[in-house]
């Protein structure tokens, strides 16, 4: 008999590229930044990786979607990065969502959601707007804990 996965399985290549973006949200973290990374990848292979560098770069566009984006376009020579997939810990705010439909991002893969300013589900709906020109794909949840605890330890640390 063959067992066929269910649909609402994890692929297991999602799960290897958020482990990619988790470590930049790592990196991030030892930098003193929030820990959020985030990884761009076209043709099964990362084109892009950042994490946080708000703090470092003194530049409050330095998201980890942004800093990703920015270093897949210069990769591609192309500010449009049609059929990629980007993946990040932690649910898109408004500038970052707004960058994925300029870049024309296929897909977005993300941990979990930002109940204060996530621009996908949680206080906005971006991405599937019916208005705009572009739509992304999104799956959430994927390695949703560890993105979590990540955050959770950053702040507690903190305090």
């Amino acid at each position: 008999m063959v067992c066929w996965p269910s649909v609402t399985e994890t692929p297991i290549a999602d799960i290897e590229f958020m482990r990619a973006a988790i470590a930049e949200a790592q990196a991030a973290a030892t930098r003193g930044e929030v820990p959020i990374g985030a990884v761009v990848v076209a043709e099964n292979r990362i084109v892009g990786r950042g994490g946080n560098r708000t703090i470092t770069d003194c530049d409050p566009c330095a998201h980890a979607e942004i800093v990703a984006l920015r270093e897949a376009a210069k990769a591609a020579g192309n500010y449009r990065l049609l059929g990629t997939t980007l993946y990040v810990t932690i649910e898109p705010c408004a500038m970052c969502a707004g960058a994925m439909v300029q870049a024309r991002v296929a897909r977005l893969v993300y941990g979990a959601d930002e109940a204060k300013g996530g621009a996908v589900r949680s206080c906005f709906s971006m991405l599937d707007h019916p208005q705009l020109n572009h739509r992304v794909e999104v799956a959430s949840g994927v390695l949703r804990e560890e993105a979590v605890a990540l955050l959770q330890n950053f702040f507690a640390a903190r305090r």
